[in-house]
């Protein structure tokens, strides 16, 4: 599948708003969020999303988005890392170039900012991404959390040391 990744700015809050209440209906389970709680965002909640990170949108042409991706400075992390959020590919999507794609623009904008590593965290139970991860040159880290409010998952962090440039090792 060709898909065009867009970096959105803030004036695409409510395409942000779209795509992201899509992936919460589609994939509640995925995120750390709740379609409850975004739903109830209003026009500068995702302004302000899209002034304090980077958000990608993956678009087939003539279709509406099918993937989405935020990066950003994780709190207590070093400053030469950037860390991946809010990946989501929709169904129909996925395995077909999608999250490479998104990941390329991300690592991209990580190794431009000065970056060295592209961090993130996974559910172990997530198969498909685990594969993604690994494929583009991800390693476990080892460190493992529970996913806040869901008793017996756990999440793990992947990291990927970023080359001058990088694109997910496009």
């Amino acid at each position: 599948m060709t898909a065009t990744v867009t970096r959105l700015d803030e004036d695409d809050w409510e395409r942000l708003a779209e795509i992201r209440l899509r992936a919460l209906r589609s994939d509640p389970e995925a995120f750390a969020s709740s379609l409850a709680r975004e739903e109830l965002f209003r026009e500068q909640h995702w302004r302000m999303r899209l002034r304090s990170s980077p958000w990608w949108v993956a678009t087939p042409q003539g279709a509406p988005a099918v993937g989405l991706a935020c990066l950003i400075e994780e709190p207590g992390s070093p400053s030469t890392d950037r860390h991946l959020v809010a990946l989501w590919v929709a169904p129909e999507a996925r395995n077909r170039g999608v999250g490479t794609a998104l990941l390329a623009e991300a690592s991209r904008e990580a190794s431009e900012a000065g970056a060295e590593t592209l961090s993130l965290w996974v559910r172990e139970d997530n198969a498909a991404a685990l594969r993604l991860y690994d494929t583009l040159g991800f390693a476990a880290t080892g460190e493992r959390h529970p996913v806040p409010g869901r008793e017996g998952l756990v999440e793990v962090r992947y990291v990927r040391v970023l080359a001058p440039g990088d694109a997910a090792g496009a």
